[in-house]
């Protein structure tokens, strides 16, 4: 388990869904993984929390108006000053979609789209942190950017946001970085070159894992709750994974350690 009171600059700090069905999304995240849901919170369009032991976890939205969910969750990365990191991230080629907002008193986000497509959130946290508990059952576990511009993903993420990559696969089968941790105390997500198993048309997307006990097990909880699986339980160096979809088409991988 790991807990934090804040993420360190540049690292993952939080997620959350843009989802067609609200309803559904409580109901069916309850069953996978035990989330509650708080109510919407109308001054922020409807936005609320998931919770585990009464602690956030992830967040999520319905339709805003005009603007239709498109089923997707999405990672942010946090910011010590978030103008100055939109900024380095328009520099390196990144598309601004929404420019840093105050978000009342919890913070300041920004959401942009990296050179690559990708789209990610950035959090400049005030009375909001985001994760304060990761790795352990029902929490995120791992954060993984799928690209078709491997070299490019990296020049981006080390110039926007001076991440220290460590490459952990070069081959044409795998191909794969991780940042590590500022504090030395390991690795926080990973970039992988995708570009020879993304299907024709498939988006470029930064993927979360969330920890499961037991993946088999969750992934037939979420196939028989409406959900489907698009990668089917594999071990791995990594520990055992999987990638399912929940009702509305929303993706997200399950792991389990290695022993």
């Amino acid at each position: 388990m790991t807990s934090r009171s804040t993420a360190p600059n540049g690292v993952p700090c939080w997620a959350d869904l843009w989802t067609s069905d609200v309803a559904g999304s409580r109901a069916f995240y309850r069953q996978v993984f035990g989330w509650e849901s708080e109510d919407p919170n109308p001054e922020f369009g409807g936005y609320f929390m998931f919770t585990r032991q009464g602690v956030p976890v992830a967040g999520a939205m319905g339709d805003m108006g005009d603007m239709k969910a498109n089923d997707t969750w999405k990672i942010y990365l946090a910011s010590d000053d978030i103008s100055k990191s939109v900024e380095a991230a328009e520099g390196a080629g990144a598309q601004v979609v929404v420019p840093p907002m105050e978000v009342g008193d919890a913070g300041h986000q920004a959401v942009i789209v990296d050179p690559g497509g990708a789209e990610l959130g950035i959090w400049q946290a005030k009375e909001f942190p985001g994760f304060t508990v990761l790795n352990e059952p029902a929490s995120p576990d791992w954060f993984e950017l799928l690209t078709r511009d491997y070299r490019g993903a990296l020049d981006f993420y080390q110039s926007a946001f001076g991440w220290d990559l460590q490459v952990v696969g070069d081959t044409d089968d795998f191909r794969y970085s991780v940042l590590r941790d500022p504090a030395g105390q390991g690795e926080l997500a990973g970039i992988m070159d995708a570009g020879g198993f993304l299907a024709a048309g498939e988006p470029v997307r930064w993927a979360v894992y969330w920890a499961v006990d037991d993946v088999d097990g969750v992934v037939e909880t979420a196939t028989a709750n409406g959900g489907a699986v698009v990668a089917e339980p594999v071990d791995t160096p990594y520990g055992r994974l999987a990638g399912i979809t929940d009702p509305s088409g929303a993706q997200f991988k399950l792991r389990k350690g290695p022993a």
